[in-house]
């Protein structure tokens, strides 16, 4: 029921999306490229590049500027409506970074800031999710032995019955069984929101934060020699890592475990090759975004325990 729902939730989300999405800028077949940070630049920015080079390039390709507001001035409703999924997530995410940005005086800090303040404003949804897995590990003896109880029966009386139990351990432990699709209803147009609104404002993209430009992906910047880049994938991976680990729910059996353990591992192989074409402005909001997660789950792992003491 569960998985069924979150497919049906993602599969919605999509249709969403599609009616606004990064379009990349190119020549031909072939994306343009900023040359210094190796990032495809977009054909719809919200707002003018202010770095002579980026200017430069969109010329080059005929594309005018000046019907763009300039970054400072960008508002919701610049360049009139574009699709539901836009006008809805991503120009206010827009807006907000960029006056977040101009009050903190780096862009790079307001992707951080903004990604702790969401964080926090979403956290008594996110920590009842944590508190639910956490109910699933107290509950899963008692799953455990019905799944025993009910081995190898395939009727529908049993499958009835056996439900009908299930529900029971799930009330006794106070357990949602589709609140963690929730947690995935907001994260999944989260990331996909603050992922399109880093690609297209040239005010974040142009840069730099603690010495690291935020359009260039580690890729990119280990062919100019600058292999200090590396950390954002080896973030990336722990803060993933962790985050799927702490999780994880404890109400599978031993091949789903097993199933699902698998499945975590070839996401992160996936997510963490994936960050080394990734901007760095997209791995900092992932790798504080991950690292609340982390944190978050620690403290409600701690608060349970010192709960089951008492």
């Amino acid at each position: 029921m569960k998985n069924k729902t979150l497919k049906i939730i993602t599969t919605l989300f999509l249709a969403i999306s599609l009616t606004g999405c990064t379009k990349i800028l190119k020549d031909g077949k072939q994306p343009v490229q900023n040359p210094e940070t190796g990032q495809n630049l977009v054909s719809n920015i919200l707002c003018q590049p202010e770095e002579q080079t980026t200017i430069d390039i969109y010329k080059e390709h005929d594309f005018d500027l000046d019907k763009l507001p300039k970054c400072k001035d960008f508002k919701i409703n610049s360049n009139g409506y574009e699709g539901l999924w836009t006008t809805l997530f991503v120009k206010p995410l827009a807006r907000i970074l960029l006056l977040t940005g101009g009050l903190v005086k780096n862009y790079g800090l307001a992707v951080v800031l903004l990604t702790l303040v969401i964080r926090a404003l979403l956290l008594p949804v996110t920590k009842k999710t944590a508190m639910q897995s956490e109910n699933m590990k107290k509950a899963k003896p008692k799953l455990d032995k019905l799944e025993q109880k009910y081995k190898g029966k395939t009727d529908q009386e049993s499958m009835m019955q056996k439900s009908q139990e299930m529900m029971l351990i799930y009330k006794e432990n106070n357990i949602n069984p589709l609140s963690g699709c929730l947690f995935s209803l907001i994260q999944i147009p989260l990331f996909f929101a603050f992922y399109e609104a880093l690609n297209r404002l040239p005010a974040i993209f142009e840069e730099n934060f603690l010495g690291f430009q935020l359009g260039t992906s580690p890729l990119t910047a280990f062919k100019t020699g600058h292999w200090l880049y590396i950390i954002f994938p080896i973030l990336v991976c722990l803060a993933t890592f962790f985050s799927f680990k702490l999780n994880a729910t404890a109400s599978m059996s031993s091949e789903q475990e097993q199933q699902m353990k698998m499945m975590m591992n070839i996401s992160i192989v996936f997510i963490t090759i994936a960050s080394f074409t990734m901007s760095t402005g997209i791995e900092l909001y992932w790798i504080f975004n991950s690292g609340f997660t982390v944190i978050q789950n620690l403290l409600v792992k701690r608060s349970k325990k010192n709960a089951n003491i008492i």
